[in-house]
């Protein structure tokens, strides 16, 4: 017989008990000297930009840190919001709290971390987008989803399949700076329980969802989605190593690998929407169907086109190759 929601929770926050992770004790260390990432790991990648060794070294250390800075941040929403349904419980012995009390603690000690790691990188790069407009975005979500449990739920597998598969992308390879492969697959072991609790209570919850929280998962969340990803490296990281903001951000953004990478990132959340009935197959939202690159019915479209030649940097403009952003 299949386990109960509540039987599934439990086994989840038992699992938390057994083993409390500190990850100064347990991920010591320091980042390296020199490029974090592999080439084709660079948000640019698609863009065949000739940069030196030294750009691409900076290009990495910055895009790390606005990663990094992204999850302190998404983090802190998480938290928000679990703090909201824990003062607002008519149950607070219901099991599905107990574990949201692991996975605040989990949480907390992820930003930790992550607050080390953007310590030693040093990050100079600043987004160009003013810090009011920045901080309004963060509340409005925050506001959004702290009396629509089904959009946060949403919310919440997103934060972390996105940062999932890119982690698993960037702990697998050779090439990846042994630090940042320590980080990545020390978070990765935690945020599964995460995901499976996500995938778990959302089905219920959607049952009881108001019209307007179901609204707001069909219409809004695949644009809160698709913001989220585009911001994990903010404008500012490009100008660091000469290259125009806002285009370079647009341009790789639109590439073929940044969009596959989006859409590996972004099915799972579709798939499980699918599967609670939130949406149907047939009568997929367009909205979804762009930030998953699939059709109505939810098979995955016609991969885009590769771009053209290479592209150099001179004066800090982009020079060569197409300039659409197709």
């Amino acid at each position: 017989m299949p386990l109960t929601v509540t039987e599934r929770v439990g086994r989840l926050s038992a699992a938390a008990a057994r083993r409390v992770i500190e990850p100064d004790e347990e991920v010591p260390g320091a980042v390296g000297e020199g490029q974090l990432l592999p080439d084709e790991l660079l948000s640019v990648a698609g863009l065949r930009l000739e940069l030196s060794a030294e750009q691409k070294a900076r290009l990495s250390r910055e895009e790390v840190a606005s990663i990094t800075a992204a999850g302190i941040r998404f983090e802190a929403v998480l938290e928000a919001g679990f703090g909201t349904r824990l003062a607002t419980a008519d149950d607070l012995t219901d099991p599905r709290l107990t574990f949201v009390l692991h996975e605040l603690g989990e949480e907390t000690r992820h930003q930790r971390l992550f607050q080390r790691l953007l310590s030693q990188l040093s990050p100079t790069a600043r987004s160009p987008l003013p810090d009011r407009l920045l901080r309004a975005g963060y509340r409005f979500v925050i506001e959004a989803t702290a009396g629509n449990p089904a959009l946060f739920l949403v919310l919440v597998l997103a934060g972390e399949e996105i940062p999932d598969r890119f982690q698993k992308l960037a702990s697998e390879h050779p090439d990846t700076d042994e630090f940042i492969r320590a980080v990545n697959r020390y978070h990765r072991l935690e945020e599964a329980r995460h995901l499976s609790f996500a995938r778990a209570v959302l089905p219920e919850v959607f049952a009881k969802s108001s019209r307007r929280d179901r609204f707001l998962d069909r219409q809004l969340a695949p644009r809160l989605i698709s913001v989220m990803f585009a911001h994990l490296v903010h404008p500012g990281v490009y100008s660091a190593v000469g290259l125009p903001a806002f285009e370079t951000w647009r341009r790789a953004n639109a590439t073929p690998e940044r969009r596959q990478l989006r859409y590996e990132s972004t099915r799972p959340v579709l798939e499980v929407l699918l599967e609670t009935g939130a949406l149907r197959r047939g009568a997929i939202p367009p909205a979804w169907r762009r930030l998953c690159g699939v059709g109505a019915d939810g098979s995955p479209r016609k991969a885009p086109a590769a771009p053209g030649k290479a592209r150099s940097v001179v004066g800090g403009q982009l020079q060569g190759g197409e300039r659409g952003f197709g």
